[in-house]
């Protein structure tokens, strides 16, 4: 098995907050997630396997906000995050159990 290792950070500004990370590769070609303003069902369903934390930052890159998602659906989560907490300007979704990054949520 041959192995890549590069760590990725998801932030713009090097600060208190900056979690880098590796990046997975898989060896052959897959498809791009296409319907971005969902989460893929398979990571939704397994929620054993991924654990979901949504962080929310100001536009200064401070976290102000975690919520686990737990059994809760993760995209009815999100707007009412968004609703619900006007100092957030992104969000990141994480495993919640490993800390690694899944994406950034923005806000529409």
């Amino acid at each position: 098995m041959k192995r890549i290792l590069i760590s990725h950070s998801p932030f713009e500004i090097d600060n208190a907050f900056n979690q880098s990370g590796p990046i997975f590769i898989h060896k052959q070609a897959v498809e791009p997630y296409k319907n971005i303003y969902k989460f893929p069902p398979e990571i939704k369903a397994d929620k054993q396997n991924f654990p979901l934390s949504l962080i929310g930052y100001s536009e200064d890159q401070k976290m102000v906000f975690t919520k686990m998602v737990g059994d809760h659906d993760v995209d009815l989560t999100i707007p009412k995050i968004f609703s619900e907490h006007k100092d957030i300007s992104f969000m990141h979704a994480r495993n919640s159990e490993a800390g690694c990054y899944i994406c950034r949520i923005e806000r529409i």
